[in-house]
């Protein structure tokens, strides 16, 4: 495993810098001048050779290149047109909020998915299935915004239960949480009950039957687990977003997040936040999925990384 470990950690270092040269290309090429995208088009020479000049934009773009991927290697990320202040500082104050509204989300969807999905498993074709199939369903087909708007208008204007705006504490944060974990509820239920209906029907399962053994230990100890691999490959894909935040919740119910630092910088046209935003989404999505290859060895002892 560490053999294994190892070589997925240097081919982080070629994709990294594949990254890192896409993003460069697409927020100092691709996307035109930073200087006319920060002061306008309308501009004058003097201002956007003042602008270019300050920010290094005026040298050659292989240099800017070198230095832009050397200040990355520093934990240097550039500094923000619109705030006048380190990135790096930036995206350091919204970690913390993105992660208080994320990760409950992530963790309370995913216990409450489970426990309806095996629920819908055990008792397939029944009413208890039906009704909830029928309500994933319902779940499914209501639109994101209408969630937020709906619990924005009901339980916060309305009925005055929640703040409907602001982040001063955890009470803040228990509608938008609810509104993250309902939203999803009906995807990862109806995906984490085909997991589970895939094992419910192997030789070990029917084994586990004629021995005596009850239904609720069999669904713990046996179906569970081995139906877990594809439960936390769906889940990782989730982990990134947990540091970069929800763009939607945080800027529907004023969440100094990374969701709405990067909302705000794509309105300002402050680029080296959202090359920032990108570049450390990117490298997130690299280092979870080797995690989550490793994991897969811990959950089933048939998965041999080495080989």
């Amino acid at each position: 495993m560490w053999r294994y470990a190892a070589r997925r950690l240097a081919e982080v270092v070629p994709t990294t810098l594949g990254i890192v040269l896409l993003a460069f290309l697409l927020f100092n090429v691709v996307g035109g001048s930073p200087a006319e995208a920060v002061l306008g088009k309308n501009a004058s020479a003097e201002s956007i050779a003042a602008f270019n000049r300050r920010y290094g934009y005026d040298r050659p773009l292989p240099v800017q290149f070198v230095s832009f991927a050397g200040d990355l290697c520093r934990g240097e990320l550039g500094y923000s047109t619109e705030l006048n202040e380190p990135v790096a500082d930036i995206l350091l104050r919204g970690v913390g909020p993105s992660l208080s509204l994320t990760v409950p989300i992530l963790l309370c969807g995913t216990a409450l998915a489970l426990m309806l999905a095996m629920l819908a498993a055990a008792y397939r074709g029944r009413l208890v299935d039906k009704s909830i199939l029928f309500a994933s369903t319902v779940l499914m087909s209501v639109n994101y915004v209408v969630w937020v708007l709906g619990g924005q208008f009901l339980l916060s204007y309305k009925a005055g239960i929640f703040p409907v705006w602001g982040y001063e504490g955890a009470f803040y944060l228990v509608l938008p949480v609810a509104i993250g974990v309902v939203s999803s509820l009906g995807t990862d239920v109806r995906f984490f009950r085909t997991a589970i209906l895939d094992e419910m029907y192997r030789p070990y399962v029917l084994a586990a039957r004629s021995k005596g053994i009850s239904r609720a230990a069999i669904m713990t100890r046996h179906v569970l687990r081995n139906a877990l691999i594809p439960v936390v490959t769906y889940v990782s894909l989730s982990i990134p977003y947990l540091f970069t935040g929800s763009l939607l919740l945080e800027s529907f119910f004023g969440i100094p997040g990374l969701g709405s630092v990067s909302i705000n910088a794509i309105n300002s046209s402050d680029m080296a936040v959202v090359r920032a935003v990108v570049v450390f989404g990117a490298l997130l999505y690299q280092f979870v999925n080797l995690g989550t290859d490793i994991l897969y060895a811990a959950l089933d002892p048939r998965v041999r990384l080495g080989r």
